[in-house]
């Protein structure tokens, strides 16, 4: 009885590999800034509905190029100013967090899982099935990214689910090149060869013994691609083929507002700091990860 009333008074640890996240963390300063600026846009872009004080996509007339509240004119309920057609900069800033937050993530998800097929498939088993993928990777990287949007929206129209689609097909490639690789040099290393002498199935040998090991490569370039994804859907939608309106994106914000850069530069720079600091949190956490987790950084 003892015994169990001093196991329920017992704090819960950590994991070990959360102790030794927390542990390095707390010693990067790098990693730390990184991880704050992205939790922070997480959490943004999951309060978005709280944190936002009018409607995005409501349009005032009298709130037209309302300017930031610390200027002369400014307003508390309008604190980063008015739009071209009166809709609060704030609130679609926040909102537009969101927009991006779920386009990457979904887009990331999608790519991790079907890259990692390709370069599994392709690295374990060799020969044809090599030849063949590398093949389709290569005729993916031959076409421009913009191309290939084109092409798509041209055949789906705009939309939400075309530009991940979009996205998807252009940035898979990166991560099943990465899975390759990693995948065939571990299938020389003596355990796997280990493995397939006493007989164990070829699936367990890939599921038990190669994905676990490709995991540390594989999580720091998704977390750096997260970075590229978000700069990509801006782009897209600064271009007019991303996130169509009246839903608020950081890149469709900017395009409104390169119209008026001397009359109200607050149109473009609120959105732009959200995309500045958004990458640069990214990068700062997929450089700690990189530095941490790559068995490749370790040995040097």
């Amino acid at each position: 009885m003892q015994d169990a009333d001093a196991a329920l008074a017992k704090p819960a640890e950590l994991p070990r590999g959360a102790r030794r996240f927390v542990r390095e963390l707390s010693r990067s300063p790098k990693g730390l800034t990184g991880f704050v600026l992205v939790m922070a846009v997480l959490l943004v872009a999951l309060l978005a509905p709280v944190l936002a004080l009018n409607d995005p996509a409501e349009q005032v007339i009298t709130h037209r190029f309302l300017p930031p509240v610390w200027a002369e004119g400014g307003k508390l309920s309008h604190p980063l100013g008015g739009d071209n057609l009166g809709r609060d900069i704030y609130s679609r800033v926040v909102y537009g967090t969101r927009v991006s937050v779920v386009v990457a993530l979904i887009v990331i998800a999608v790519i991790v899982v079907f890259g990692t097929a390709v370069g599994l498939a392709s690295g374990y088993f060799g020969r044809v099935v090599d030849s063949v993928l590398m093949r389709i990777v290569d005729f993916q990287l031959s076409f421009p990214f913009i191309l290939l949007a084109l092409l798509l929206l041209a055949i789906l129209g705009k939309g939400f689910w075309t530009l991940v689609l979009a996205l998807s097909v252009a940035f898979w490639v990166n991560i099943a090149r990465l899975v390759r690789g990693e995948t065939m040099r571990i299938r020389s290393l003596e355990f796997v060869q280990a493995a397939r002498g006493i007989g164990v199935p070829e699936w367990r040998i890939i599921t038990g013994h190669i994905l676990p090991n490709t995991l540390p490569a594989l999580v720091v370039l998704a977390t750096l691609d997260v970075a590229v994804i978000v700069l990509a859907e801006a782009a897209m939608s600064f271009l007019g083929l991303g996130i169509q309106p009246p839903t608020p994106s950081w890149g469709t914000m900017i395009s409104d507002g390169r119209n008026y850069l001397f009359e109200a530069p607050w149109m473009t720079l609120a959105p732009g700091l959200g995309i500045m600091l958004t990458a640069i949190g990214i990068n700062l956490l997929g450089d700690f990860l990189r530095d941490t987790y790559d068995p490749r950084m370790a040995r040097r």
